[in-house]
């Protein structure tokens, strides 16, 4: 497959299937008999535990950048909640979202939507091969410090991560099938019904939502917006793309200042996933945030952000410099006018 502005690949028929067969069984929810409004609660409920949680605070704004430290178990607890959300291991994820930082819409970025169309940087990237992204070498030099990880390099064997997101998906439904089977006046149909309701709302429906906030911000966040400050690439801030995806929509910010843990910088750029971090930090769950215009170089150690048992197991060995366009200065003359 060759197309304007990307090398050519391959299709990836895998993930084609996926996607398609998600989005299909999520397209069941439109019939009367899957409805209930106990499924239409986890959905809600669901995008943000694993949508926000999971993918904005644990994978995204953590795991790819280290705004924030804590507890390692709850790392991890976090790392869990994403994958749930299918969106590949911790690994990948940090890997592709690194390389898309430092080749900021250039030829290597993996989904920039100014190299082919806006489809490509939403999803249509997913549906191909990237031999020069998924490779060893490319995992040492932009996600080592995951890898070093023993319980994220698991998730990569085995297809432990996808095995998860089909484990919960059971749960879901097998909670639902003995609730409305056993409830009073109950039958196995009752149960055959509350639990499949459960499961396409509470999952199928829910990972399809979770995955168009993501790519959204992919795509758009590249294309239409606002820029509050002069930074390499096109990336834009949407106020509706960013109330609806907690935060991550503030995308021209997040390039400008990247391990910020805030994305909202203005007052009025609401950012749930920052107030989620910080109602973990009054848990003591969370601790060092990265603040805004806190100027981080591309050197910087890596080491010094992981857990403090995992630091001192790979004391003389270099964890590798996080990948970015080098974020401005964070002062006036930086800022345009929005």
């Amino acid at each position: 497959m060759a197309t304007c502005g990307v090398k050519e690949r391959k299709l990836d028929w895998m993930a084609i299937a996926v996607v398609a067969g998600i989005h299909l069984l999520a397209l069941s929810a439109l019939h009367w008999w899957l409805f209930s409004w106990t499924g239409v609660v986890l959905l809600v409920a669901g995008r943000y535990v694993f949508g926000t949680l999971g993918i904005n605070v644990g994978f995204h704004r953590l795991l790819s950048h280290r705004s924030f430290k804590c507890p390692l178990w709850f790392e991890r607890f976090l790392a869990v909640l994403a994958v749930c959300c299918l969106q590949k291991t911790p690994g990948q994820f940090v890997a592709t979202h690194r390389a898309h930082h430092q080749h900021v819409d250039g030829e290597d970025d993996p989904h920039s939507p100014l190299l082919v169309s806006l489809f490509w940087g939403h999803m249509g990237w997913l549906f191909v091969k990237n031999p020069e992204l998924t490779n060893t070498l490319s995992y040492e030099k932009y996600a080592k410090d995951v890898f070093r990880d023993p319980f994220y390099f698991r998730m990569e064997r085995n297809l432990l991560w996808f095995w998860i997101y089909w484990i919960q998906a059971a749960l879901y439904y097998l909670v639902g099938l003995g609730i409305g089977w056993l409830q009073p006046g109950g039958s196995w149909i009752t149960g055959l019904q509350f639990g499949m309701s459960l499961l396409v709302w509470g999952v199928f429906v829910r990972t399809v939502v979770v995955w168009h906030l993501t790519w959204i911000v992919n795509s758009v966040g590249h294309v239409w917006g606002y820029r509050n400050y002069e930074t390499h690439g096109n990336s834009r801030n949407s106020l509706i793309i960013g109330l609806i995806s907690d935060g991550d929509g503030f995308h021209n910010n997040h390039h400008a200042d990247q391990r910020a843990a805030a994305h909202g910088h203005k007052w009025w750029e609401l950012d749930l996933a920052y107030l989620t971090i910080l109602g973990l930090q009054k848990c003591g769950l969370a601790w060092d945030l990265v603040p805004i215009g806190l100027r981080t170089s591309s050197e910087d150690d890596l080491a010094t952000e992981l857990p403090a048992n995992l630091r001192a197991k790979s004391i003389h060995r270099r964890v590798p410099s996080l990948p970015a366009e080098e974020p401005r200065q964070l002062t006036s003359d930086t800022a345009l006018h929005s």
